[in-house]
């Protein structure tokens, strides 16, 4: 099929993105996943969101499907992520943290808690391979709260960039180095300890705990005990993404500070000026009310006049297409589309929101939102049903939040 914007295709395109942009008269390729697994995963807590990713990465719950994660995917306690051997991700946790997790890595984030209070706290087991880890607000106000866990030792924080390493047997026999638990100091300091030893690691160190034996010969306990290793062990790589996370570390203590300040300020009730989560769901309950109404001159206003569309659709053979348009033409589709909608419903499964610029800034004049949404209804007669992800950059313009950028993804 020729995916030139020409009118004809355009006229049969529903480009309200309230709307996961589908063809009129076209059967969805893929359908929602089942509404008990939506209400599962949207009641899980949510610790974070994929921001980066390279190949596949999985994330599943014990003895359930994996996922395959796309960025902007929620991530939830509990569940176990794997990355293939020549994958990455970078996880963005909600205090302003990351988590990058290098290729055949497998851990499972056990408790996240931040919500400013005593209790806040982040526990992760590591598996085997290695993550690149930027503390947030929480290695901040309760360093003993944040810790990573694996079969040999424990990492404290001292808020901090590290990277804890479990090498695989291969891996340690091919580069030459014991099996165990190894942490790489970057950036403020972390302590590896072993029952009541402990070893603090200063930037540029490595601690290094052992794998414990087989044997409980009492005599082994010496070698058991964690230090400091002379040199950084050969398996250590800076992963793909590791230049942004460089600069994001280099900010990340006075982000993390002024997030946690932002939510402090935030008015119980009504959307703080910077808070970009409460501005996203704001300004998505705006368009999908637009859209539930009838009211096509609403959708059509709340995005710029150099707004940029994009649509990517399922086709029959489950086959991708993209439609990119511009404003005027989504005002003529948008149109098209709201005249022949019936019986419209939608549930949002989950919203995210960040400030446009990773490492921070202290304008609060743009925002990337994602936002995962099933949707259903009748479009010229013929019903429909589909999940789909939408992403838009908003920017404020006169004291009103626009989308400048906007793509939706069926799923």
């Amino acid at each position: 099929m020729n995916w030139t914007l020409n009118r004809a295709k355009l006229g049969k395109l529903l480009g309200s993105l309230g709307l996961c942009l589908m063809f009129a008269g076209v059967t969805p390729g893929h359908a929602a996943s089942a509404p008990g697994a939506e209400a599962s995963a949207a009641t899980a807590g949510k610790y974070g969101m994929v921001w980066r990713i390279r190949g596949e990465v999985t994330a599943s719950k014990a003895g359930g499907p994996a996922r395959k994660l796309r960025e902007g995917d929620p991530v939830y306690v509990g569940e176990r992520v794997r990355a293939a051997p020549e994958a990455e991700a970078v996880l963005r946790t909600d205090d302003a943290g990351v988590v990058a997790v290098r290729p055949n890595t497998e851990f499972v984030a056990e408790r996240f808690a931040a919500e400013d209070k005593p209790t806040d706290g982040f526990t992760v087991r590591l598996l085997t391979g290695s993550l690149r880890m930027i503390s947030g607000w929480i290695g901040q106000t309760n360093k003993s709260g944040q810790n990573i866990v694996t079969a040999s030792a424990t990492i404290g924080i001292r808020g901090t960039d590290h990277e804890p390493y479990v090498p695989s047997t291969e891996l340690a026999k091919m580069s030459s180095n014991p099996e165990g638990t190894y942490d790489k100091v970057n950036r403020g300091g972390t302590s590896l300890k072993v029952g009541d030893n402990k070893v603090d690691i200063d930037p540029g160190q490595v601690g290094f705990a052992r794998a414990a034996s087989k044997t409980k010969d009492r005599a082994l306990l010496t070698i058991l005990l964690p230090v400091l290793l002379d040199k950084v062990p050969s398996f250590y790589v800076p992963g793909e993404f590791d230049t942004e996370l460089d600069r994001y570390s280099a900010n990340s203590d006075q982000e993390a500070k002024r997030l946690l300040e932002q939510k402090r300020k935030s008015p119980a009730a009504g959307v703080a000026e910077c808070a970009p989560v409460d501005i996203a769901k704001t300004w998505l309950g705006q368009l999908d009310g637009a859209i539930a109404k009838g009211d096509a001159q609403a959708v059509i206003a709340m995005f710029a006049q150099d707004a940029k569309v994009r649509a990517n659709v399922k086709e029959k053979d489950g086959k991708m297409a993209s439609v990119d348009l511009t404003r005027d033409e989504l005002v003529q589709s948008t149109i098209t589309a709201i005249k022949g909608l019936k019986d419209y419903r939608q549930r949002r499964i989950w919203t995210d929101a960040r400030l446009t610029d990773l490492a921070g800034g202290t304008a609060c004049d743009s925002i990337n939102l994602r936002s995962a949404v099933v949707e259903q209804g009748k479009q010229s007669g013929k019903p429909y049903r589909f999940e789909s992800l939408e992403q838009f950059t908003l920017v404020q313009r006169n004291g009103k939040w626009l989308a400048t950028k906007a793509e939706t993804t069926q799923q």
